[in-house]
């Protein structure tokens, strides 16, 4: 019988020492830009058995010719953001996330049903939540803005209003970002780009500059990358993500990621009791009292039947 092909092989064990830990930055091509313990960068490729890798995941890595490395480990996540992807399967966004921030503006029109499903997302994978107004410079009626924002304050998200041109109320949230990984989200036209670059002055060279190391040019872009904030903290911007959080949630999940339903869903009558039209639904009878704003539960609603739960 013939020897098996080298490849074929498994790889020997390495020892503890011969692992290296590391923050996995971005992906760039069919590479990982993962910063060591020096803050020096390595480009790894992946064990093939280890799994879809994130950004912001932190790893054990093994020095391989050619200057580069091999990610041998995925250490423990204490969180994992994910996003559907084709076929059915789930594609890891971002790990270790503290906190989503979630971005709207005066134009385009709020979106606030996408607002609640990321806030329930969150909730879900136990991230604490920020909104943020941005282009206040552009809000001609603030009442309208801080009227919608109320029901969100009553259950205790912060929520700021700042302008990535003017800087009006970005200390505030350089103060909400410190010292923690976070994440922004909303949808397009929002200005997280210009956000991103007022709270990173450096981004763009940064960007630059990790590109040309792994040789892909100047102007390739990514799909998340993690930067340092100036303050302290990390930030994990993700352009192309738009659409994450209900994939692996059901409807008990949903509920439950609505902070104010939590306390009353066990004084429904019933354990499957679904919040629609059931019978002794504390949920519903909140909304009726007003202890629940009523557009919230719409807005429920309106995501269960988005998930085809309703």
């Amino acid at each position: 019988m013939p020897p098996p092909d080298e490849k074929d092989l498994p790889d020997a064990p390495l020892m503890a020492s011969e692992l290296s830990e590391g923050l996995v930055l971005s992906h760039l091509g069919q590479a990982l830009a993962i910063e060591g313990p020096d803050d020096s960068i390595v480009f790894c490729h992946t064990r093939r058995q280890l799994g879809a890798v994130a950004v912001g995941d932190r790893v054990l890595w093994s020095s391989q010719d050619d200057n580069q490395g091999r990610v041998e480990k995925v250490q423990p996540r204490r969180s994992l953001l994910t996003r559907p992807a084709h076929g059915g399967r789930i594609r890891p966004v971002a790990a270790n996330l503290d906190q989503l921030v979630i971005v709207v503006a005066p134009a385009p029109e709020p979106d606030w049903l996408l607002v609640d499903q990321y806030a329930a997302a969150s909730e879900h994978r136990s991230l604490d939540v920020c909104i943020v107004i941005n282009k206040a410079d552009r809000l001609t009626q603030r009442e309208t803005i801080e009227d919608a924002l109320a029901s969100y304050r009553t259950v205790g998200y912060p929520c700021h209003l700042v302008s990535a041109k003017t800087g009006e109320g970005l200390a505030g949230l350089r103060g909400a970002l410190k010292h923690r990984c976070s994440m922004l989200a909303g949808q397009s036209g929002v200005g997280k780009s210009s956000l991103t670059n007022a709270l990173l002055p450096g981004k763009n060279l940064r960007t630059r500059e990790l590109s040309e190391k792994a040789g892909l040019g100047r102007h390739t872009t990514t799909a998340a990358m993690l930067y340092h904030l100036p303050e302290g903290g990390d930030l994990i911007d993700s352009p192309g993500v738009a659409v994450f959080g209900l994939a692996e949630m059901n409807a008990a999940d949903l509920a439950s990621g609505y902070r104010e339903f939590r306390e009353l869903l066990s004084h429904c009558q019933f354990n499957d009791c679904r919040h629609i039209q059931d019978k002794g639904c504390a949920i519903r009878e909140a909304v009726a009292d007003h202890r629940i704003d009523p557009s919230r539960y719409a807005r429920f609603l309106k995501l269960l039947g988005k998930m085809h739960l309703a």
